[in-house]
């Protein structure tokens, strides 16, 4: 039997940036509040000092900051009709998406790109309907609009920038386009609290490049302090090394914004909040009217089940994680892609990457200083920022040249015809390992009919619970789009100098194992009808109104952008709707 512990106002599940808002939010309300995090405590000091935090070999290759998976993982197919098999080991250099593990989540782990939306990417089908038609949507497809404009989120997105000290150059300054930002952001109310980051040499030639072709290069929005700051809570943050290991490591200085660097320092601080690490939340628990939830269960270090009752119950894990303790606790209906119904698990989506690596005989670059984010960057086939007309897709993405964090295990490029081992391999790394730079492209990924998750009929976890499976695979529209903006690297590469390029195309079927984006978003989707949604516009269970599911698990699709500030501006929101409505009449929000 469980142990019961005393009543709170509300238990918080994942102690990551979404976690970590709501707990901070909802205790300066006066909230007795539990925040459970599964993984281990952890801080700058002492568990991200140097020299152990720049082991490569531990953190980037052996990913010591990731989940455990022989203790729990998930399963993967690419169709209904294959049988799912469990993801056993982290695939050489990265996976195709690493889970973070401990307190901050992967808020502690990323390299630190924070980005708004674009004000289309809220309005998705309804926009694209308006330009091109209902025939432009692809078949299949089961895109929806949010239920939220960009404008109802912008005063959020404020708010996280300058909790978390993000560096950029603004570009769109309340209408009026700001030179050396990005042309295509929706309108901000101020810049960002900080400037942006320093350019690198490789991203001075991919800024000149894209100019001659008349593209629109800014510096990339940063959760990496180009100078020191201290945000509105008075959390007081360091200034970037450029040391070169930020993107699956903890930062030393704290100076890349996370969880740890921002928002939990104040709520640890408060004596109305309690948080508890190695807390493994397994269900949530309603009442026999199945419209209210009444506890979460978990398993703690000791491996006792612990029942902690609350009056708000708010998911807050990373997206996977949301929609399987949905299917666990058996709220909503599980998503059927052979009848279209249930909505839990539906609309599952991934983002993609392609590459184009430029070999100069002239230059010499520093390949390994650099800031996680510190990137120059090139919007203008993103979302719908260009005309689709005859290229038969929809979306887009965003073309970077990020600099740094070439650290020696993981890179060492070399021209296509190379040996792959050996004398003239080693020859060919050592000659190129200065003379290189990459250019990426991120993408954006529809949601499908077919793309979705459910619980394993299978494979079961540590605790005895089923594993999350994953169907996924790329459609047209993703192979269109990936092409479009890899011949436009390419483009770029050229006109920037380059002697000669390696083309790295995105592979025609999905597969788990290479390195790749690494965001997983929906399963739980947001939207303004309870009929094709699973959260309100305020992600707030239609049927369970003191249940809040926070997250990547909300977005209808994805984006060409990372996802974590508009997860950071969703939590801002709801709390700010559980503040000011839902405490003064408990219930439905929409």
């Amino acid at each position: 039997m469980a142990i019961k512990k005393d009543p709170v106002d509300a238990v918080v599940v994942g102690m990551g940036w979404a976690g970590g808002i709501m707990a901070k939010e909802l205790a300066q309300a006066g909230l007795t509040v539990v925040g459970l995090e599964r993984g281990p405590y952890r801080n700058t000091a002492p568990h991200f000092q140097p020299p152990e935090i720049h082991d490569e070999l531990r953190y980037a290759r052996r990913h010591g900051l990731m989940q455990n998976l022989r203790r729990e993982t998930n399963t993967f197919r690419n169709n209904p009709r294959q049988r799912a098999l469990p993801m056993r080991q982290w695939a050489y250099g990265q996976g195709a998406y690493p889970l973070g593990e401990g307190l901050g989540g992967s808020g502690v782990h990323w390299n630190g790109q924070s980005w708004r939306f674009l004000p289309w990417d809220f309005e998705t089908r309804s926009r694209t309907v308006e330009r091109y038609g209902e025939e432009a949507i692809p078949p299949d497809a089961t895109i929806q609009d949010w239920g939220i404009t960009y404008d109802d989120l912008e005063p959020y997105y404020d708010k996280f920038e300058y909790a978390a000290g993000i560096s950029g150059q603004a570009g769109n300054l309340q209408g009026q386009t700001q030179e050396g930002g990005n042309p295509f952001e929706g309108p901000r109310q101020r810049d960002y609290p900080l400037p942006p980051l320093k350019t690198a040499y490789s991203g001075l030639l991919f800024w000149e490049g894209a100019e001659r072709l008349g593209y629109h290069p800014f510096p990339s929005p940063a959760g990496n302090q180009s100078q020191a700051y201290t945000n509105p809570d008075g959390v007081a943050m360091g200034r970037c090394l450029y040391c070169g290991f930020c993107s699956k490591y903890g930062c030393e200085v704290a100076a890349k914004s996370s969880p740890l660097t921002t928002v939990l320092p104040v709520v640890l601080g408060l004596d109305n909040f309690q948080l508890r690490t190695h807390a493994n939340v397994i269900r949530v628990n309603l009442d026999d009217t199945r419209t209210r939830a009444v506890s979460v269960t978990y398993v703690d270090a000791q491996g006792r089940e612990i029942e902690q009752p609350a009056d708000i119950i708010v998911l807050a894990a990373y997206a996977l994680n949301n929609v399987r303790l949905l299917l666990l606790s058996g709220i909503g209906q599980t998503y059927d892609p052979m009848s279209g119904e249930g909505l839990i698990g539906k609309n599952y989506s991934y983002q993609f990457i392609s590459a184009v690596s430029a070999f100069f005989e002239d230059r010499v670059f520093n390949p390994f200083m650099s800031a996680g984010a510190m990137a120059t960057v090139v919007d203008d086939f993103n979302g719908d920022n260009f005309d689709h007309t005859g290229l038969g897709f929809i979306g887009g993405g965003f073309i970077a040249q990020f600099t740094g964090e070439a650290a020696p295990i993981n890179t060492h490029p070399v021209p296509l015809g190379t040996p792959p081992w050996g004398s003239e391999w080693k020859r060919a790394a050592a000659e190129n390992y200065r003379r290189a730079f990459t250019i990426i492209t991120h993408g954006a990924v529809l949601s499908y009919r077919n793309n979705y998750l459910d619980l394993d009929p299978t494979y079961r976890d540590a605790y005895g619970q089923p594993l999350l499976r994953m169907t996924f695979n790329w459609t047209d529209n993703e192979l269109r789009m990936a092409d479009f903006l890899t011949n436009k690297a390419a483009l770029i590469a050229r006109e920037a100098g380059a002697s000669d390029i390696n083309i790295f195309r995105l592979a025609r079927t999905f597969s788990i194992v290479p390195g790749q984006a690494t965001h997983n978003n929906g399963g739980a989707i947001m939207g303004a009808d309870p009929a094709t949604s699973v959260v309100n516009p305020y992600l707030q269970m239609w049927d369970v109104p003191n249940l809040f599911v926070v997250g990547a698990s909300a977005f209808p699709q994805n984006t060409g952008y990372n996802p974590t500030e508009t997860v950071g501006a969703l939590a801002y929101w709801t709390a700010d709707a559980i503040r000011n409505r839902y405490l003064k009449n408990p219930g439905p929000l929409a």
